[in-house]
Parts: structure tokens; C-alpha cells; sequence
């Protein structure tokens, strides 16, 4: 996860103020079937980003510029609801998303969003209506900051703005790591406390289990 390690993101932003937009949207079920070598970022929104033929909808946003190049989604309540999908926030990494703003998500998506590269940010509707509006007024050029470790956003116009992220899924996200990386962090707490446990409990680390090991 090493290119997805991220302390500071700036880019322009697309607002894309709807409510309730699921996974199947986001990430329509004939393109899960992709190996992760092959990127998801194609199929993002794929039903509504292509036509029949398969050629770029052009009244959709993500094909019109400068919107096409955002690296910030705006979104409305409950973004990422439906199914658990790993692909959807992998597909929003792959488009070049770095940051999803919205009013409220799913706690099963909102997790995935930092395992995968993408800081997703809980704010009140009110305030990212107004970040959209900046997006819009700018005719979608303006510039938006956001600082992860002070957990700021820093819109182009008007005061920062500051937001809350678990710990432990900041982290991640600011170091490029998983769970499997931070436990394995831990390597020397580990092999400290399992000296003292075999210590304490020799009859529970038989020499077939040592060996394992």
C-alpha cells in the first residue's frame, strides 16, 4: 500500500450532491469480476459513465471538464450504502479519488475507504453544501487542501474547516499500512509478552507448537 501513503491532499473537487448513492451504483456488478492488478477505476460509475456502445456519456460529469480530473467527490447522506463491496471504494482509488466528502456513510464502506487509500470525511450537510457551492462558483478550478494529520480541510475561500477520523484508520491511511502492518509493528511488544507468557506457562507452548513458530 505504499502508493497509497498520504499526509496532505489537494486537488479540485466535483460535487456530486446526491443521497443514498450505493455500491452497485459506484461499482456496477459486471465490473467486480477484475483482478486487482487491473485496476477498478474504469468501472466507476460504469452505468452511468458510458453509453451503449460504450463510448463516454458526455452529460455525465465525470466526462466533462474540468470535472474529469477531480481528486475530491462531494457527495450527499449515506454515501456507499448497499452491499460491502471492497470494489467500490478500490474503484474510487483507481479513478484517482483521493477524498470523499460527504454528510454521512456506512461504517462498512467508510473503513474500506481508508484500507484503500481514500480519506472519507463526516461532515454536516450544511457545510458540504458549501464546499460544493465553492466547487460550483469556481466553475470546478478551484484548489481544495486537506491537511490529515491537523484534520483540516482548507477550501479555497472561507475558514478551515476540521474534521474527525478513528485513529486507527488515519493512521493507516497516513502511513500506507493495514492491520496486518500495525500488528506487525508490534513485533517486539509480541515477542516480549510471549517470553513472559512461556515463562508463566511453560505447558502451553509444547515443542511442536515452538517449532511452528
Amino acid at each position: 500500500m505504499t502508493d497509497m501513503v498520504a499526509k496532505k491532499i489537494s486537488g479540485t473537487a466535483v460535487p456530486f450532491m446526491q443521497a443514498d448513492i450505493n455500491t452497485d451504483r459506484i461499482m456496477p456488478g459486471d465490473w467486480l469480476m477484475r483482478g486487482h492488478s487491473e485496476g477498478f477505476g474504469v468501472g466507476l460509475f460504469a452505468e452511468e459513465r458510458y453509453l451503449a456502445d460504450g463510448t463516454d456519456n458526455p452529460d455525465f460529469i465525470l466526462n466533462r471538464k474540468p470535472w474529469k480530473t477531480a481528486t475530491i467527490l462531494l457527495a450527499g447522506r449515506n454515501f456507499g450504502c448497499g452491499s460491502t463491496r471492497e470494489e467500490a471504494p478500490l474503484g474510487l482509488r483507481g479513478y484517482g479519488f483521493r477524498c470523499v466528502i460527504a454528510s454521512g456513510f456506512p461504517a462498512v464502506f467508510f473503513a474500506n475507504c481508508f484500507r484503500n487509500g481514500v480519506l472519507a470525511v463526516v461532515l454536516p450537510p450544511e457545510k458540504v453544501a458549501a464546499l460544493a457551492e465553492m466547487a460550483e462558483r469556481s466553475g470546478g478550478h478551484a484548489i481544495f487542501d486537506i491537511d490529515l494529520q491537523r484534520q483540516l480541510i482548507i477550501p479555497p475561500d472561507g475558514e478551515a474547516i476540521a474534521f474527525q477520523s478513528p485513529p486507527k484508520l488515519l493512521r493507516m491511511l497516513i502511513e500506507g499500512t493495514d492491520e496486518i502492518g500495525l500488528t506487525l509493528g508490534l513485533s517486539e511488544q509480541i515477542e516480549a509478552f510471549r517470553k513472559a507468557d512461556r515463562e508463566r506457562r511453560p505447558w502451553a507452548y509444547p515443542p511442536a507448537a515452538e517449532a511452528a513458530l
